[in-house]
């Protein structure tokens, strides 16, 4: 494991240790299952495991995330309890390209067009227009959906088999740090027996996605991250 697994828990943490399992719910001792990317089977098992309304873990190229089947209420109840993250907060989307989030039904104006080609795959995170394809239980009321194509080859090729969006947020207890190895999604969730990790290595870290809300005139950064301010302005104006 790399030095990052290491570093010092963020003051929220210090209190509740991201590696202490007692009080959260699905969490009995037995051991996370593993498999790594150098399995031929990986990507059989973790859409088997998708597809039983299951959680998987996988790497991006930030940090590891937790993802479930956006057609599986269960799964997505699942990611928010394990997280302890709350339930009117809705969880950010993933898919495999921009062609195939159109062919869902999302909806991008010119310049939000711009920045998906710009920088996707990659870590940014765009508010659009809730597609009509979204289920009705998945945030009701909300007019919006927070939309990524991430960066990393093994959870592209996860999303192009999959065929449809994932819910997928980082690998940690809410108010945590987030997990950047394998070994790490092993202790936070231990015990958590419906959990399958996909093994892809240490995640780089840093900061999570930049988060844009492109559904106005003008962008709007609601979360910094890899992508500045300046560029999202430029590209979106056209200056870049």
């Amino acid at each position: 494991m790399s030095s990052r697994s290491s570093r010092p828990l963020g003051s929220p943490c210090a209190r509740r240790s991201w590696k202490r399992t007692a009080g959260w719910p699905g969490t009995d001792g037995s051991p996370v299952r593993r498999i790594s990317l150098d399995d031929p089977s990986w990507v059989e098992e973790a859409l088997l495991h998708l597809k039983s309304g299951r959680v998987l873990a996988l790497p991006t190229e930030t940090v590891y995330g937790l993802a479930g089947a956006l057609d599986t209420p269960a799964a997505v109840s699942r990611i928010v309890a394990l997280k302890g993250r709350p339930e009117d907060k809705a969880l950010p989307l993933q898919m495999a390209s921009a062609e195939a989030a159109r062919g869902f039904g999302f909806e991008f104006s010119p310049p939000a067009r711009k920045l998906a080609d710009r920088f996707w795959p990659g870590p940014l995170t765009l508010v659009l227009p809730r597609p009509v394809g979204l289920p009705e239980w998945y945030a009701p009321g909300v007019p919006t959906a927070a939309l990524r194509v991430p960066g990393h080859g093994a959870a592209r090729t996860l999303l192009e088999k999959w065929g449809f969006p994932l819910a997928v947020t980082s690998a940690n207890r809410s108010g945590c740090r987030e997990a950047v190895s394998a070994r790490e999604v092993e202790e936070i969730f231990a015990g958590t027996p419906d959990l399958l990790v996909v093994d892809g290595g240490d995640a780089p870290g840093g900061s999570a996605s930049t988060v844009v809300d492109a559904t106005g005139p003008s962008p709007v950064v609601l979360r910094t991250g890899p992508v500045s301010r300046q560029r999202i302005e430029e590209v979106w104006h056209g200056r870049g």
